[in-house]
């Protein structure tokens, strides 16, 4: 359990929009912590809630199937446990398999189509611990055989959003880290 110094909600006092919201999370993860703090502030809670994955994540121009491929592979690099038991299933659900899943960090084209291979390529070059990420020629050009310059957009915007969520939710303590962590508690 996260040992975050801001206060939280106790899931009896939330509204009941975000209750089912708090089980969710909790019914994933074990560690709702996210929810309790972030009721405090609702407009934020929303923005995460509605709009980030509401309105882009799950809708958008790209496949909902190479975001969840993306969010796994951050929380795998940046090592967050709790974002890690959720997105294993958003990423099963989609249609990975287990042993996509457990390969993920040297993929290879026997299990991954190009598309896929593109964007896990992407999310390392986004991914927090990497600080000198880049798109070069070679990656746009893997990348623009499948996506649009709009899709890409959308696709570092998605990957951006939950890098930064994943940063924030390490310098509040609102997760739990895997052991590898770098992100130290």
């Amino acid at each position: 359990m996260s040992s975050t110094l801001l206060s939280r909600i106790e899931p009896d006092a939330l509204p009941d929009d975000l209750k089912q919201v708090w089980g969710t999370l909790n019914e994933l993860t074990g560690e709702p912590t996210f929810v309790e703090v972030f009721a405090q502030a609702p407009e934020l809670l929303d923005f995460v809630m509605q709009r980030f994955y509401g309105q882009i994540f799950f809708s958008g121009r790209v496949d909902e199937r190479y975001k969840q491929l993306a969010r796994l592979r951050l929380s795998q690099i940046h090592g967050c446990r709790t974002c890690n038991k959720q997105n294993v299933p958003g990423a099963k659900n989609s249609g990975f398999s287990d042993e996509q899943i457990a390969v993920m960090d040297k993929p290879t084209a026997d299990l991954f189509d190009e598309a896929e291979l593109a964007v896990l390529e992407y999310a390392e070059q986004m991914a927090l611990t990497n600080h000198d990420g880049k798109m070069d020629s070679a990656l746009y050009a893997r990348l623009s055989a499948h996506f649009s310059d709009a899709e890409i957009c959308e696709l570092g915007t998605v990957m951006a959003v939950i890098g930064g969520m994943a940063k924030l939710s390490f310098v509040l303590d609102l997760v739990e880290r895997e052991d590898y962590c770098v992100f130290a508690a």
